[in-house]
């Protein structure tokens, strides 16, 4: 193991891709704007930009094999990080401690219900993001990678984004419905425009993973 560049490299994107996604649900618990004109979203959307990027290229160069382990190791490790979150705000905080147990339960106790939405919603669209670029990918037979990345995302993003914003928000009953449907729906918009804007970026990751893999992409026959 950790012999060929190919195996480098999955292990690098791989550990990109786990920390990004966990990252992500930490943080997914504070609201913030991301311009002046824009409506309020979860945090958690700053890493996903590296996700997207990441999926495709994996998808492409590792295959759809390598991806759904990767995405079912991701999804065990977020199970884990919601353990351990949850144990830690459970114990008691000790006198001269930073924060009291009300300060880190409102910071971390979110948290919990925003892991418990995005392990289902993570699951899913990830399994329909690598089945549905892989069937764009044999329609255009391997060409136009801008449809297949972002037409994957598209659909895929749509179902996360508004399972993440129903039971991480609405079911905790952090904030009411028509504030999670805001969200989920200004979220969802700007994943769309993170995903166009990073077109440029993906050809990009995809000429420079031929070159230091120095291999055609993985070929899937089913």
């Amino acid at each position: 193991m950790l012999q060929t560049r190919k195996e480098i490299a999955f292990m690098v994107m791989a550990g990109i891709f786990i920390s990004s996604a966990i990252v992500a649900e930490l943080i997914s618990a504070k609201l913030v704007y991301m311009g002046p004109y824009l409506a309020p979203m979860i945090a958690g959307i700053v890493p996903w930009p590296v996700v997207f990027l990441l999926t495709d290229v994996m998808n492409e160069y590792f295959g759809k094999q390598a991806v759904l382990r990767l995405s079912w190791i991701t999804t065990a490790l977020i199970a884990f990080c919601f353990l351990v979150v949850y144990v830690a705000v459970q114990l008691p905080a000790a006198e001269g401690s930073w924060l009291s147990d009300k300060e880190f339960a409102k910071a971390f106790g979110g948290s919990l219900w925003i892991m418990v939405g995005s392990i289902c919603a993570f699951v899913t669209s990830q399994l329909l993001d690598i089945q549905l670029f892989h069937l764009f990918n044999k329609l255009t037979k391997g060409k136009m990678i801008w449809l297949r990345s972002t037409g994957s995302t598209v659909i895929s993003q749509l179902v996360d984004s508004f399972m993440v914003a129903l039971i991480g928000l609405w079911f905790s009953g952090a904030y009411p419905l028509k504030l999670v449907l805001v969200l989920a729906i200004t979220g969802y918009l700007t994943k769309l425009f993170i995903a166009t804007c990073l077109t440029p970026l993906i050809y990009v990751m995809h000429y420079l993973a031929k070159r230091i893999l120095g291999e055609k992409p993985v070929v899937e026959t089913n």
